[in-house]
């Protein structure tokens, strides 16, 4: 496995960026998997200025494959009063692969105060549970996993995930670029529907609102929902929950999914 720390401390800088290298270990299929990109995408944009606020939302794009020297850029498109708007390009020798929106953005006082009932009580995993960790050529090497069956009382649906995950290695890195790269950890909800038959989905997009300024958690320990409530002619809209192991709501997101079969 290949410490994220690691992939940044070897990275060069350019103009606006820096260029890095994709280890196999972190490859999904041909290309990095999504949550790598995204972290490095705003590690790239988190530089831009020096005195970014915290970040409120990510629109992501995974245009094309990435792999092997890829170069990492962000440009600022606009700064106002509240709200910065970065964009982060990803490219490698096949192009451009990967472009998202960052939106960095204070809080400030509102009359409106409402938390709605996103919170989560599930006990992250014992210190003698077992873990699923996979193959070392493959980006879920660098995890460690625990999927549930249920949620509370409730069985998951037919195209439901809920799982909690970590990183291996989650030392010296941002918190919010940790949480990008977990974020889009599970497989894609609608990959559940073929059973034990393999079809290949890809996703296409992916926009994330970030609940709270400062992710923390305890044991790197993160709750991961996916869900797919409709999936036809080849594409599936599913939503995603990120929980701490606290259980409180750090990010709500939704994904376009391809499917291949």
């Amino acid at each position: 496995m290949t410490p994220i720390a690691e992939i940044l401390a070897a990275a060069t800088p350019v103009d606006n960026g820096f260029r890095a290298a994709v280890p196999t270990d972190w490859l999904q299929g041909r290309t990095a998997y999504g949550g790598l990109s995204s972290a490095l995408a705003l590690h790239a944009a988190q530089g831009v200025e020096p005195d970014l606020p915290p970040l409120r939302s990510a629109q992501v794009s995974f245009i094309g494959p990435l792999s092997g020297d890829i170069t990492v850029t962000a440009t600022k498109l606009r700064r106002g009063r509240t709200a910065a708007f970065i964009q982060a390009d990803i490219t490698s020798d096949a192009g451009l692969g990967y472009r998202a929106m960052f939106v960095f953005m204070d809080g400030h006082p509102s009359r409106v105060d409402f938390q709605g009932a996103l919170r989560k009580p599930l006990p992250p995993p014992a210190a003698d549970a077992t873990l699923y960790t996979g193959p070392d050529e493959f980006f879920t090497g660098n995890f460690n996993f625990l999927d549930l069956k249920q949620d509370g009382d409730r069985d998951l649906g037919a195209a439901e995930w809920l799982r909690w995950a970590r990183l291996r290695d989650h030392t010296g890195i941002d918190p919010m670029v940790e949480l990008m790269a977990i974020g889009d950890a599970l497989p894609p909800a609608a990959f559940k529907l073929f059973g034990k038959d393999f079809v290949p989905l890809s996703s296409l997009t992916w926009i994330v609102n970030l609940l709270t300024p400062t992710p923390r958690t305890t044991d790197g320990w993160w709750l991961l929902s996916a869900r797919s409530d409709h999936a036809v002619a080849g594409g599936s809209s599913q939503t995603m929950m990120v929980w701490n192991a606290d259980g409180e709501p750090v990010a709500q997101a939704m994904q376009s999914v391809a499917i291949f079969g």
